[in-house]
């Protein structure tokens, strides 16, 4: 039986200009559910709503929009989809070096190359910057290709001097490996993410990637730095939150279709893994919702 690789994606620059710039209405962007990765690195702004992101080993639910720079190479999957709620979502993708390694040398430019590279992790910034960039971002849709690129380096500068993120992958973590590797792994997440709801069995994965279990394993945990049975785990309870949010169905119903058998295994994973047991978060989310 054949596993989907996550696709490589090829990026041609918006017309005139040095990078790609492209604004899609609420969930339009079609490409948004493919596991797909590329050399550029790729900023996303969603505009309102909340969905899930995945990028590299990192699951999470996010609120009220994201905005998100996601380095070279590193594989991730949609953030918006019919659900989102959002209003529209915004993606720009540059070439590393697409300003020219002698520019991004400059003094006033190394911030650049700096962001870059923490880039490598992904990183989620918090409301205090989606504030301060998200119309700016918009606003780039209609700005010719010389302001655009000035607003870009703007936008940049902010993300770069910004206290409000999180680095979304493990210290050490990188998908820019053997690209047998990376074809490798990728095929693992590409099968969760498509059975997550099934029962997953470990030498089954094992495998399907040409391993014994006990190197699977430690394979597993050496590339994304957590076990494969957290990482099953954790897209199930980020599903879970997703669902919470956007479904009136009971939490009993939400732990199944979430991949669960076992509602007090859900029970206790979900407070492990947010801090709150599953009805004390959906009140929450309600409450900042009205």
């Amino acid at each position: 039986m054949k596993h989907a690789k996550p696709s490589f994606e090829v990026i041609e620059p918006s017309f005139g200009s040095s990078f790609y710039y492209s604004k899609y209405q609420e969930n339009l962007n079609n490409k948004a559910h493919l596991w797909h990765y590329h050399p550029e690195i790729e900023m996303v702004f969603v505009n309102g709503g909340s969905g899930k992101r995945q990028i590299g080993s990192h699951l999470s639910y996010y609120t009220n929009g994201d905005l998100i720079l996601i380095g070279s190479n590193l594989p991730h999957c949609g953030f918006t989809d019919t659900n989102t709620g959002n209003k529209n979502e915004t993606v720009i993708q540059m070439k590393p070096d697409f300003l020219g390694n002698e520019f991004l040398d400059l003094q006033e430019t190394r911030f650049i190359s700096s962001l870059f590279n923490k880039a490598k992790g992904g990183i989620a910034f918090d409301r205090d910057t989606i504030s301060a960039v998200g119309d700016r971002i918009e606003l780039m849709d209609e700005q010719l290709p010389f302001d655009r690129l000035l607003t870009l380096l703007s936008v940049l500068k902010e993300l770069e001097k910004a206290t409000d993120y999180k680095i979304l992958n493990a210290a050490g973590f990188s998908m820019e490996m053997q690209v047998q590797d990376n074809d490798r792994i990728n095929m693992v997440f590409n099968y969760v993410k498509d059975h997550f709801q099934e029962e997953i069995n470990l030498s089954s994965i094992a495998d399907m990637v040409n391993m014994t279990t006990p190197s699977f394993c430690r394979y597993f945990k050496k590339i994304t730095k957590k076990t494969f049975t957290h990482f099953v785990n954790e897209y199930r309870i980020v599903h879970a939150s997703k669902l919470l949010a956007e479904k009136q169905t009971s939490i009993a119903n939400i732990s199944y279709e979430s991949g669960f058998n076992n509602f007090s295994h859900f029970h206790k994973l979900f407070k492990e893994f947010t801090g709150k047991n599953a009805s004390q978060y959906r009140k929450e989310l309600t409450s900042v919702f009205k």
